[in-house]
């Protein structure tokens, strides 16, 4: 059963706390790929970014919910 995380008093989604794990891979991966020049290969920068974000965020929740 999923549960809501209790943040002094205020519940909050546990998507919310995927939402935050998934942003901050994002920054990272994002820095990554600018750093080694991927980005710049990229036909549509925003596009891309935006895909990588969602595909993290997926990621992050079928592995926290994903089948048991």
């Amino acid at each position: 059963m999923i549960r809501e995380l209790d943040l002094l008093g205020v519940f909050l989604s546990p998507m919310a706390a995927l939402l935050a794990a998934a942003a901050i891979a994002w920054l990272v991966l994002r820095r990554l790929l600018e750093l080694t020049g991927v980005e710049r290969r990229v036909w549509h920068p925003a596009l891309f970014n935006f895909a990588a974000f969602v595909l993290l965020l997926s990621s992050l929740v079928l592995l926290v919910f994903g089948p048991r």
